[in-house]
């Protein structure tokens, strides 16, 4: 009977760690259900649900480029032409060029995407349930690597007691079917996590893609100013079409893995 003991941390590893991932994906589920009513999405939200903030950093610079109160050069600096921002993230950006008005556009978008101002957005996307707060993605995706590490443990276990001397009282085949009980729940478990968890993306939660599937069908074709900006902030810098303009962010830096 000595598979007995190797059975009972088979189910311990198994519950708990179904449990705990349990816990997560209620907790996940929460975002969205008190997310608010439907609305639409600034410019920056979008931006930031779709790419996080280096894409609002890349929008602020793209919105004020076309409007010609900055100069993108090819060569990869960034000129202030109009020193007023007309908003938070506009005055970040000048602030991130600094008082020569001229600066690489790379350090400019590292330092306006970690400005308060997009922490701000990011902070008030969360509360508003569009967007996925960071301890809910780590929790998630924590449980759900502990799941498949109890489901391995629970075919190591029952490899050995299937290997140990067979009792004449106790077939495998019995042996066997009671391993496969946990290792049946550890597999489901991330079945289901699969089917549930897998809707969110880096940024935004379900009701936030909702809100960006939505925007991004009025993003396609010709069209004004806002739905070409529409079509940078979901799509990123490859939705820029001008020669020059792609050029200047060419000698971007990534922004985390944003």
């Amino acid at each position: 009977m000595f598979w007995v003991l190797l059975l009972l941390p088979a189910w311990a590893v198994a519950g708990a760690a179904c449990t705990r991932l349990c816990l997560a994906a209620v907790r996940a589920a929460a975002v969205d259900a008190d997310a608010g009513q439907a609305r639409d999405l600034t410019l920056y939200e979008a931006a930031f649900l779709s790419g996080g903030p280096g894409r609002v950093a890349d929008l602020t610079l793209v919105a004020m480029a076309r409007q010609r109160r900055l100069l993108l050069a090819h060569t990869g600096w960034a000129t202030v032409v109009d020193p007023r921002g007309r908003d938070e993230m506009e005055r970040s950006v000048i602030g991130a060029i600094g008082p020569e008005g001229q600066s690489r556009i790379a350090p400019v978008r590292a330092a306006a995407a970690a400005a308060d101002a997009v922490r701000g957005l990011a902070d008030r996307l969360v509360s508003a349930g569009l967007a996925v707060p960071d301890g809910t993605r780590t929790t998630v995706a924590a449980g759900v690597r502990q799941v498949r590490g109890a489901a391995v443990a629970v075919l190591v276990l029952g490899a050995v007691a299937l290997l140990m001397p067979a009792s004449p009282n106790v077939p495998r085949t019995l042996v066997a079917l009671w391993f496969a009980l946990p290792l049946a729940l550890t597999l489901s478990c991330l079945a289901i996590a699969r089917i549930e968890v897998h809707p969110y993306s880096r940024w935004a939660s379900p009701a936030g893609q909702r809100l960006l599937g939505a925007l991004a069908r009025h993003a396609d074709g010709d069209g004004d100013d806002r739905t070409y900006l529409t079509s940078v902030a979901v799509r990123g810098i490859r939705a820029v079409d001008e020669p020059e303009l792609r050029a200047a962010f060419a000698h971007r830096e990534p922004y985390g893995r944003g």
